[in-house]
């Protein structure tokens, strides 16, 4: 890694993220995750509170994907626009508790219903499965949004790092019933081989090492490697996808592969808008409790969701 001038807030997380202990856990799999909802909840700052948070499982074939939707405050009677939000977690970890406190935030900002889908995880359920998840939970609330007293014709789709790779496939096959997808700080590819990652292989917040062994795991069929719904950079064709916007910290890994993908929506002439975080880390929006960034970034999502939920 290139010598790097952290700021003393981002020098400071990493300092207590490197003194971070999981007590209770089973394997370096649970560690790890564990360990990011542990970093989540110390991090994220304080719960806002919305006006109703409701848990059900959605039936798929053998097996139920479970959601958790978060009401804004201030919501009325009335069909409300929705959003869905698939989570980060490099394909392998995440949950309803590392993103409550973003998605609390989001809910209230956008006022929007906030879907929260928490698809199976790799490697117990390689790909396709997680993605099929969150397919499969998109194309359910599109067609019970009137039970959900949502209203159909205003949904939109945000994913987080992994979860904006699942967002990004998502869009290109249901993009015509989507109002607008964001994408913070997407996975891109799985070739790791960018300038950023040779400037941050070895971080901070995410390294090289556990990159290509969470891409493994996710994609541990070799023909997955070819998959354009897992790797977004190999998407030919953009034709559905509705308006993007594209959130990219600068000392983040994954910084140059969401530049590229960008590059290649514009090609296909999809609307994107970009955002660079300067002096920002991969996961700067669960640090809400140190970073203002967090709170910029809140908004600048929320006045997109709202441009185009008109």
């Amino acid at each position: 890694m290139n010598t790097i001038k952290l700021t003393p807030e981002i020098t400071k997380i990493i300092e207590n993220l490197n003194k971070l202990h999981v007590f209770d856990g089973i394997n370096p799999l649970d560690i790890s995750r564990k360990g990011y909802e542990t970093m989540a909840i110390q991090l994220g700052g304080k719960k806002e509170a919305v006006k109703m948070i409701e848990e059900f499982n959605i039936r798929n074939e053998n097996h139920e994907i479970p959601v958790r939707i978060y009401r804004p405050n201030g919501i009325m009677n009335e069909k409300s626009p929705a959003i869905i939000y698939l989570h980060g977690g490099w394909f392998i970890s995440g949950s309803f508790e590392t993103h409550d406190v973003i998605v609390r935030q989001l809910a209230n900002a956008t006022g929007s219903v906030i879907v929260f889908v928490d698809y199976r995880l790799a490697p117990e359920h390689p790909f396709p499965a997680g993605f099929d998840d969150a397919q499969s939970a998109t194309e359910w609330i599109l067609n019970n949004s009137d039970s959900l007293n949502i209203d159909k014709n205003k949904i939109g789709i945000i994913g987080d790092s992994a979860g904006a790779a699942l967002a990004v496939g998502i869009s290109t096959r249901l993009g015509q019933q989507l109002r607008f997808q964001v994408l913070i700080y997407p996975a891109a590819d799985n070739q790791l081989n960018t300038q950023s990652w040779k400037d941050y292989e070895d971080g901070p917040i995410i390294n090289k090492d556990e990159g290509i062994k969470a891409w493994n795991w996710y994609l541990n069929d070799s023909k997955d490697q070819q998959n354009p719904m897992a790797i977004p950079l190999l998407i030919k064709a953009f034709k559905n996808t509705p308006p993007t916007f594209i959130l990219l910290a600068e000392h983040d890994p994954l910084r140059d592969e969401g530049k590229q993908l960008a590059q290649n929506m514009k090609v296909s002439e999809i609307r994107v808008k970009i955002t660079h975080y300067k002096e920002m880390v991969h996961g700067f929006m669960h640090m809400g409790a140190v970073l203002k960034e967090n709170r910029e970034a809140v908004l600048e999502i929320a006045a997109f969701a709202r441009e185009n939920l008109k």
